[in-house]
């Protein structure tokens, strides 16, 4: 079952084509990765499915129903641009948010006090919004997302200004509302987080979708084009390779690109005579390396 459905929408802003024609559907219990550059589409699309903004052309579903007021009470959306009241105190903002969404005061203040025991961050219920550092301000307006727990959330940019033990928090904290069957939708130019936690993606360049589906059948797709190379010696033994690209390269492992007929046996040989070769392994291409590719095909 679909729980959101993108149905060929397009929207232009005077002369800018934000998104062109795009369609996909998530399903429920899913996490769904929007994912492309910067100015790609990727919050224009968001805003329509929050009906913040209103699709040009095409039409957007949540639940069966059109987008609308109404099926914003289904989501928790947490925006790229954080909306928190500076000089609201925590508690107080967290409250007046939760009742906006139709808590209950009690069970409101339940759903806070949770959360904010979860995030370590009960001792700031008192404090201005405007006291907090950045990634604080970020665990509150996350929480502010979470509290009246809907069986939607959108995240738009979510690990942003987190460090990367609080990046790891909050993946967790996907991952549990995933696992009890929430549905999830989040944007970011961030791809290794994607490939760490979707289930399905739609790729964007430049307003379009030029790629969309569940993310292992896409990579099978691409085949085990890709080789993990991991030694011990002088790196500089690799420019002499010939019809290749490098992802990722130090001074102890690359991702090799093999061009169409490259035998991959013989960049092993090659490799074992200049250096120890300590791992030779073909896989599926990483996401980065799908995205390059992709574009590579829409811009020829």
């Amino acid at each position: 079952m679909s729980v959101i459905q993108v149905q060929q929408v397009s929207k232009s802003f005077e002369n800018t084509h934000a998104v062109k024609n795009v369609s996909f559907d998530i399903p429920k219990g899913s996490i769904y990765g929007i994912l492309g550059p910067n100015g790609a589409g990727k919050t224009t699309t968001i805003r329509m499915i929050n009906y913040i903004t209103i699709p040009d052309t095409g039409q957007i579903l949540i639940n069966g129903r059109k987008a609308s007021a109404q099926t914003q009470r289904e989501i928790g959306y947490l925006p790229e641009e954080r909306g928190l009241y500076k000089k609201m105190k925590v508690g107080e903002q967290l409250m007046y948010l939760a009742q906006l969404k139709g808590m209950r005061k009690e069970e409101a203040r339940n759903s806070i006090k949770g959360w904010l025991d979860r995030f370590d961050a009960t001792g700031w219920i008192g404090k201005e919004v405007g006291e907090l550092s950045k990634g604080m301000q970020q665990k509150v307006q996350f929480i502010s997302t979470v509290a009246h727990n809907p069986d939607i959330y959108i995240f738009d940019e979510p690990f942003s200004g987190l460090d990367p033990i609080n990046s790891e928090l909050l993946r967790d904290v996907i991952l549990e509302l995933k696992s009890e069957g929430k549905t999830i939708l989040f944007s970011t130019h961030r791809m290794e987080q994607v490939e760490q936690m979707c289930d399905f993606i739609c790729l964007y360049r430049n307003g379009e979708n030029v790629l969309n589906g569940n993310l292992t059948s896409i990579k099978q797709s691409f085949g085990k084009n890709t080789i993990i190379l991991e030694f011990d010696g002088d790196h500089s033994f690799l420019s002499g390779m010939q019809d290749v690209r490098f992802n990722n390269k130090s001074n102890r492992s690359v991702e090799i690109i093999p061009d169409a007929g490259v035998n991959p046996q013989d960049l092993l040989v090659y490799a074992a005579s200049h250096v120890t070769v300590n791992r030779f392994e073909l896989i599926y291409p990483s996401l980065q390396e799908i995205f390059i590719q992709t574009v590579k095909q829409h811009v020829s």
